[in-house]
């Protein structure tokens, strides 16, 4: 009798376990088949963090590309125009690759892996072409520029002050005035009292009160070349209208005069006498980052001080 319980007990706890075995084997193919593994969860969570990082690479080396391109156009519309340089090499010819699939390595992971693989690799190859062809081009300028310093001091080429840039060049809108109109140079942070410099060898050919400019100064640099600096507190002592003057000399303080929204440095490069955009002719003394700062600032401000 004893035995029979014991014989009973024994196949309930035998058809118990093949129970949760056959159901735990049963969860393991549904898991594998629909779900997945642990081990493939895992995978499949590693791979889609993989995949937005490789999402934020891609959008990194999109910036940078477009950083590498305005500069490029920055050194042909200025740099090689002011320098009397020809064309730079062509860089799209540079960039080309024929041939086979320089990236089909990559076909051997999902379709949106191995696009953005291919793409990114593809695009790193381009910018390390691009790298090179942009400095053989500033090697080039560098060269004219040391050939020709005597004749380039003239024009143009540093900030006017120490300010960080507030507006650019094109149509603002006036901040006392209240509409939108042309504004035909940059305007600088300035505390009043703060120096203002020249930006060129020249020679002073205004130095007083300039309508809604306020005190201002405007220096003939020859060439075609003339700079205007407004809205100044004071000259220097030695300033006046025939004064010859020197890159980086002090020439006046910077102010509140005019119609302003408040203290400021308004300066304007003027070519064969039409307003151009100061922030191409400001390639002596700001690096590439600074450059592009102000570019962003000046599209981005839509009004003047």
């Amino acid at each position: 009798m004893e035995y029979n319980i014991y014989q009973q007990v024994a196949y309930n706890l035998s058809i118990w376990i093949l129970t949760g075995i056959t159901l735990a084997s049963i969860g393991m193919i549904v898991l594998s088949n629909f779900v997945g593994t642990p081990s493939e969860l895992a995978l499949s969570k590693e791979n889609k963090i993989l995949l937005e990082k490789l999402e934020e690479t891609k959008q990194t080396i999109t910036n940078l590309d477009q950083q590498l391109q305005d500069l490029n156009q920055r050194d042909a519309e200025i740099y090689r125009s002011i320098l009397g340089l020809e064309k730079a090499l062509d860089e799209e010819a540079l960039l080309g690759i024929g041939g086979s699939n320089l990236y089909e390595e990559y076909e051997i992971y999902s379709e949106n892996a191995s696009e953005i693989l291919a793409w990114t690799s593809q695009k790193l190859d381009e910018l390390e072409r691009r790298v090179n062809v942009q400095d053989l081009s500033l090697e080039e300028i560098k060269a004219q520029y040391n050939e020709n310093k005597s004749a380039l001091k003239n024009i143009p080429a540093i900030k006017p002050g120490s300010g960080i840039l507030l507006s650019g060049f094109g149509m603002r809108r006036h901040p006392v005035l209240g509409y939108v109109r042309p504004h035909d140079g940059l305007d600088f942070r300035a505390d009043i009292g703060s120096d203002v410099y020249a930006t060129g060898d020249g020679e002073v050919i205004l130095a007083k009160r300039y309508g809604t400019f306020g005190r201002t100064l405007i220096i003939d640099h020859g060439f075609g070349y003339k700079t205007l600096y407004a809205h100044l507190s004071d000259y220097e002592d030695d300033i006046n209208v025939g004064t010859k003057v020197k890159r980086g000399q002090i020439i006046a303080k910077s102010g509140n005069t005019g119609l302003t929204e408040g203290p400021h440095l308004h300066y304007e490069v003027h070519f064969n006498d039409k307003p151009v955009d100061p922030l191409l002719y400001l390639f002596a003394d700001i690096s590439p980052e600074e450059y592009l700062l102000f570019k962003q600032i000046a599209q981005t401000n839509n009004k003047s001080y």
